[in-house]
């Protein structure tokens, strides 16, 4: 620290304490949404916490399709049906019927729907930082999408994303031009509430892994090699 000089320029204790309690009480909802769509200014305040993600070369390669049409709605969620029966096979018994019973989206529920398509070859940012890692561009739109995840919790806002979709479908649906990417498809709206843990610890799908599991220092911890393979 210079001298004479305080260079903490953190939030306070209590601004500290709402960052770390949207993070920690962030959930993937799937059901509970009510039925009146998020007032516009509200809906233009998350997108804005979208697109102050940070993102490769200042590019900024996300786009958002927000969807209202419920016959839009009715489309994308007959696309789950479908991959959902398909991805049923993948699992023992034990595992299927777990499975069957999981709530897994709110695609007719909700009262709108957030489409996040990505441009992978956008010219903003002139190719910065995309030469070696041009896989960037999806990481900078999921920065996005978790920004609006965060701001979307700190607004009593649920969010819910639904990744048992086939993307070409998704796609045709949404006129989606090749050449863009569909990274998320998201349900999004008030809720009645916020459950205190994920939905999938709850049902027993699986647990959370305690972090020190998952931290090593300057070299590969040869775990992961073993846990990755189980």
């Amino acid at each position: 620290m210079v001298q004479g000089l305080v260079m903490n320029k953190g939030f306070s204790e209590a601004e500290r304490k709402a960052v770390y309690r949207a993070i920690r009480e962030r959930r993937d909802v799937r059901r509970g949404f009510l039925p009146d769509p998020l007032p516009d200014d509200l809906l233009q305040r998350l997108l804005a916490c979208a697109h102050q993600a940070p993102s490769v070369g200042l590019m900024q390669p996300w786009r958002f399709i927000v969807v209202r049409d419920r016959q839009i709605h009715r489309s994308v969620h007959e696309i789950f049906r479908e991959a959902n029966a398909e991805a049923v096979g993948d699992f023992d018994d034990a595992r299927q019927a777990l499975y069957t019973g999981l709530k897994l989206e709110g695609l007719l529920e909700a009262p709108q729907h957030i489409c996040v398509v990505c441009d992978e070859n956008a010219r903003q940012g002139h190719g910065l930082g995309r030469k070696t890692m041009p896989e960037t561009a999806l990481y900078s739109a999921v920065c996005a999408i978790q920004n609006l995840w965060l701001a979307a919790r700190a607004e009593g806002v649920g969010v819910g994303w639904v990744s048992i979709l086939h993307p070409e479908k998704l796609r045709a649906a949404l006129n989606i031009p090749s050449g863009f990417v569909t990274v998320a498809y998201l349900c999004i709206g008030y809720v009645n509430d916020f459950l205190p843990s994920p939905e999938l610890e709850n049902a027993g799908w699986e647990t959370r892994t305690p972090l020190a599991e998952l931290v090593s220092f300057d070299r590969f911890d040869d775990r992961w090699r073993t846990r990755s393979k189980a």
